[in-house]
C-alpha cells in the first residue's frame, strides 16, 4: 500500500468522500474507498471514470433505468378494405377475445355493442398485429414515441394500408401472452402509416412492403419509468451527500410530488424527473450523472474542468455535461472559451453556454451556424434553437432558410418553428397533420416521417404548374387544369363503387394540401376529400414526380426500426434485473413467440432510402 493509500484508508468512509472530491491518487478513480465501523459500508462494485469526472454522481453511483425500453405487444387493426385475416393462432386469439371483452367490445353499457368480439376477429377487415416501441429513459407519464405495426406470423393479412390501430397495451421483455406478461408500460393507438410513396391498393403492381407501418406518436407511456441511483458503495454517509447534491442543483418544482432525489436505503436513491425536464428526460439524466458533489464550489469546479479540458481536448463531451450540471454560475468561466482555437474546446464550452441560456454565446454560435463545418453549424443551430427568448437569433437564423444546404435549411425551419417564430406559418389540417409555410426563395416540400406528422413547404407562393393533367391511383385520383391562369378541377373517388367527388381548388400548392387532408362535415363545410397524411404524401409525390411542382421533394429517414434496434442490443447486455420487483405478471397461460424483431417483409423498405 503506497502512502496515498494508506492516508484514504486511515480517515475512513466520511473523509475518505471529501479526499476524493479535493482530489484522487490515481488516474482513474475507484468505488472502493475503505469502510468505517459507523457506516458499514459494503461494496457493491466498482467504477472506473475518467479523470475529469472526478467529484461527480457518476463516480459514486450508477443510473439505473437510463436506457431505452422495447415494448411491444398484441394488437388489432379496424377498417380496412379487405385486407385483413381472420386466421391467427389460437392462443393469440383467446388472448384478443379476452382484451376485447375487457375493453367492453360486445357490452351495449360501453358504447362498443354494436360487435361481438367474435365477429369483429372474423372480419376481414380486421387483422392482428404485433407493435413495437422504444420508451426512452426517464420518460414520464403520456409522454408519446412513435410505433411500429407488422402483421403477426401465422395469419393471411396481405395489407394494413388504411388501417386504424385500435388501443393495444406495450410490455418490457419478450412478447407473451399469459401468466408471464409484465405489467404493461404504454399503450398505443391511432392512424397506420404505410409507405406514401406508391399507389394505394396497388398491391399486384409493385413490390412494397404494406404489412409493415407506423403509428407516429401513437405511443403513450402509462406511468413514470422509474430511474434510480445504485451507489457503488452501500452507505448512508454518500448516499445522503448524494441527495442533497442532487437536491441542490435541482430543486422541487411548482406541480412536482416529490424530492428530485430521495434516498431510499444506502445503496439506493429514487429519482424524479422535475416537469421543466418532462420534455427532454434523457438530457435531465445526462445532468444526474455530470451532477458535482460539492455544490457550494461552482467556480472552482467549473475552473478544474476548464484546465481539465484545455489540456485534454478529448473531454470535450464530459466536460460540456459537467459544466451543464454546474448551472448558470459557470457561466462566466465558459465565456473566454467561445473564440478557443481548437474546435472541441470551443463547441464544448458554447453548447454548455447556449444550455444555461448565456445570451453572450448567441453571437459566437450565429457566426458559426452561417461559416462553420457542416457538422459545427448543424451542432451551433441546434443550440441556438433551445435557447430562451432572444429576438437576435430568430433575426440571425432567417437568412439561412435560403442556404444551398438542405440541412441547414431543415434544421433553420425546425428552429424557428420550436421558438414560435412568427414568419413560419402553421395550419392544423383536420387534426391530422400540420402544415407549415416557410418563406425561402429555395423551393421544397419536405415532409416528416416520426414525431408529429408534419408537411413543410419551402416558398411562399408555390403553386401547381399549369396547363396540366395527373391521373394516379388507378384513376381514382384525377387533377387537372386547362390553361395557365385556371383553377385545379379535382375528381377524387374514395373506393370502387362510390360516387366521385367533383372539386374546384385554388393552385396554391398550400390549399390543396389543406384540401387533401381536410373531409367536409356539416360543422367544417369548406371541400375537401379527407385524404390520411400518408395518402396527402403520395399525392403530393405523385405531382411533384410528374413535374407539376418546381420545387425539391425531401422525406424524412424512417428512424423507428433503427432505434428499437439499439434498444435491443442495449438490452442484451442488460438484463435488467433490477427493475423486476417494478414489473409484476399478469394471469393468463403463456404463449411464448420470438423476441427479436422481426425484419421488414420482403419487398423493399417503407420508405424510399
Amino acid at each position: 500500500m503506497n502512502r496515498c493509500d494508506r492516508t484514504l484508508a486511515s480517515w475512513g468512509g466520511v473523509l475518505g468522500l471529501v479526499a476524493s472530491l479535493l482530489g484522487g491518487c490515481d488516474m482513474v478513480e475507484r468505488a472502493d474507498r475503505g469502510s468505517s465501523a459507523r457506516d458499514l459500508e459494503k461494496r457493491n462494485f466498482e467504477i472506473d471514470i475518467q479523470p475529469i469526472m472526478r467529484g461527480t454522481v457518476a463516480s459514486e453511483a450508477v443510473v439505473v433505468g437510463d436506457t431505452p425500453t422495447v415494448v411491444r405487444g398484441y394488437g388489432l387493426v379496424v377498417n380496412l378494405k379487405g385486407t385483413g385475416s381472420r386466421l391467427m393462432p389460437a392462443p393469440v386469439r383467446a388472448y384478443m377475445l379476452k382484451e376485447m371483452v375487457r375493453r367492453g367490445v360486445g357490452n351495449p353499457a360501453t358504447g362498443f355493442g354494436e360487435i361481438t368480439p367474435e365477429r369483429l376477429l372474423d372480419s376481414d377487415d380486421t387483422a392482428i398485429v404485433i407493435v413495437e416501441g422504444v420508451i426512452p429513459p426517464g420518460a414520464v407519464k403520456n409522454g408519446d414515441f412513435d410505433v411500429r405495426v407488422f402483421a403477426a406470423p401465422g395469419t393471411g393479412t396481405t395489407s394494413l394500408e388504411g388501417g386504424t390501430l385500435y388501443t393495444t397495451e406495450l410490455r418490457p421483455g419478450e412478447l407473451l401472452v399469459g401468466a408471464k406478461q409484465s405489467t404493461p408500460l404504454a399503450v398505443a393507438r391511432g392512424q397506420i402509416f404505410i409507405n406514401p410513396f406508391v399507389e394505394p391498393d396497388a398491391r399486384t403492381k409493385d413490390t412494397v412492403d404494406r404489412l409493415t407501418g407506423r403509428v407516429l406518436g401513437g405511443g403513450r407511456v402509462k406511468d413514470d419509468m422509474p430511474l434510480k441511483l445504485r451507489m457503488a458503495v452501500q452507505s448512508h454517509t454518500r448516499a445522503i451527500a448524494i441527495q442533497d447534491a442532487v437536491n441542490s442543483r435541482f430543486p422541487r418544482e411548482a406541480g412536482q410530488e416529490d424530492k428530485t432525489a430521495r434516498g431510499k436505503t444506502g445503496e439506493e436513491i429514487s429519482i424524479t424527473v422535475p416537469p421543466s425536464y418532462h420534455d427532454d428526460p434523457e438530457r435531465f439524466v445526462q445532468l444526474i450523472k455530470h451532477t458535482g458533489l460539492r455544490p457550494e464550489a461552482v467556480e472552482a469546479t467549473a475552473l478544474s474542468i476548464r484546465r481539465s479540458l484545455v489540456a485534454n481536448p478529448g473531454f470535450a463531451l464530459p466536460a460540456n455535461w459537467r459544466w451543464q450540471a454546474l448551472g448558470p454560475k459557470a457561466v462566466p468561466i465558459l465565456q473566454d472559451l467561445y473564440d478557443f482555437p481548437e474546435e472541441g474546446p470551443r463547441l464544448a464550452a458554447l453548447t454548455a453556454g447556449a444550455a444555461l441560456n448565456d445570451a453572450t454565446a448567441t453571437s459566437y454560435l450565429l457566426e458559426l451556424a452561417e461559416n462553420g463545418s457542416d457538422e459545427a453549424r448543424l451542432s451551433a443551430i441546434a443550440m441556438l434553437r433551445d435557447m430562451g427568448a432572444n429576438p437576435t437569433i430568430e433575426v440571425g437564423l432567417r437568412p439561412m432558410l435560403d442556404d444551398e444546404d438542405v440541412d441547414v435549411r431543415l434544421a433553420v425551419f425546425e428552429a424557428l418553428e420550436k421558438r414560435r417564430d412568427p414568419i413560419i406559418g402553421s395550419v392544423e389540417v383536420d387534426r391530422r397533420f400540420t402544415l407549415n409555410i416557410v418563406p425561402s426563395n429555395s423551393p421544397m416540400i419536405y415532409v416528416a416521417q416520426t414525431g408529429k406528422p408534419r408537411v413543410v413547404l419551402f416558398g411562399e407562393s408555390l403553386e401547381v404548374k399549369r396547363p396540366m393533367f395527373l391521373e394516379a391511383w388507378s384513376e381514382r385520383l384525377l387533377i387537372k387544369a386547362d390553361r395557365a391562369g385556371g383553377r385545379l378541377e379535382v375528381f377524387y373517388r374514395e373506393a370502387p363503387g362510390i360516387p366521385a367527388q367533383i372539386d374546384e381548388v385554388d393552385t396554391s400548392l398550400a390549399e390543396l394540401v389543406a384540401y387533401f387532408g381536410h373531409r367536409t362535415t356539416i360543422e367544417a363545410p369548406a371541400p375537401g376529400i379527407g385524404l390520411t397524411y400518408g395518402e396527402t404524401i403520395g399525392a403530393l409525390h405523385e405531382l411533384w414526380k410528374k413535374g407539376y411542382v418546381d420545387a425539391d421533394f425531401k422525406a424524412e429517414q424512417d428512424r423507428v426500426l433503427a432505434a428499437i434496434v439499439r434498444a435491443q442490443k442495449s438490452e442484451r447486455l442488460d438484463d435488467r434485473a433490477e427493475f423486476d420487483s417494478d414489473l409484476p405478471l399478469a394471469d393468463d397461460e403463456p404463449m411464448k413467440t420470438p423476441s427479436t424483431v422481426d425484419p421488414a417483409r420482403s419487398g423493399g423498405d417503407t420508405v424510399p432510402r
